[in-house]
């Protein structure tokens, strides 16, 4: 009860999951979100209203021990690639910054299964910049999630999505050693690894994949580390 939060994303898939479980969880003395319009209503929640667009004006309200990245969308959502590589890279990296001036010593942040800068797929290397970007500034401790197809009950609806979500599952079986991380991970999942991760607060930079998330989902709290 001796740190605070910071969410960005908190109204996404695994930003709810993520929010709902800190304040179950009671770890931080003060969970911050930082929202385009007013979304949560809870006493343990700090709410700032902001304008995405000029994010060095909130920077006094963004002080925080932990900050927790969820945020993404999609080009259709977005509305063109320069849209979304604002949202899914410029946006998270300022904040990051933001936060990192004003203390915050430990970032995690949710990326993409196949996430490289150098990737000819676009989405694959926006991801793959927003890591390479978030390691320059600075966090003695970065966590970056990789997980696959995300599963769970969306606010929008995503046809792709929806459609992987009804074929993966049933042929999960066959994603085993190598590929077991491409199998779809559930976002409560996702924000349990996250809560767990931030306890231990390991200095350095580490990478989980989508079956290491969900391995460290599972795992009680007495035996959890990073080692394999």
């Amino acid at each position: 009860m001796e740190k605070n939060a910071l969410i960005i994303g908190a109204t996404g898939l695994v930003g709810r999951e993520l929010v709902q479980l800190l304040v179950e969880e009671n770890k931080y003395k003060q969970i911050t979100v930082l929202t385009r319009r007013k979304s949560f209503e809870h006493p343990a929640i700090k709410e700032v209203v902001a304008d995405f667009n000029n994010l060095a004006a909130y920077k006094e309200r963004l002080e925080a021990d932990d900050v927790f990245c969820c945020i993404g969308t999609t080009i259709k959502k977005a509305g063109s690639q320069a849209e979304m590589e604002k949202i899914d890279l410029h946006y998270p990296v300022e904040i990051a910054s933001l936060a990192f001036e004003m203390g915050a010593r430990q970032m995690l942040v949710i990326s993409s299964i196949g996430a490289n800068r150098d990737s000819k797929i676009f989405y694959s290397s926006l991801k793959g910049r927003l890591e390479e970007s978030l390691k320059t500034i600075g966090y003695p401790s970065l966590a970056i999630f990789r997980p696959s197809l995300l599963l769970g009950k969306r606010e929008e609806f995503r046809f792709g999505e929806k459609l992987s979500s009804y074929l993966l599952p049933p042929l999960s079986f066959l994603l085993v050693g190598p590929l077991r991380k491409y199998r779809g991970i559930s976002a409560k999942a996702v924000a349990a690894s996250m809560s767990k991760i931030a306890e231990i607060n390991n200095v350095g930079v580490h990478i989980l994949e989508s079956d290491e998330i969900e391995r460290h989902a599972r795992m009680k709290r007495s035996s959890f580390s990073f080692t394999k």
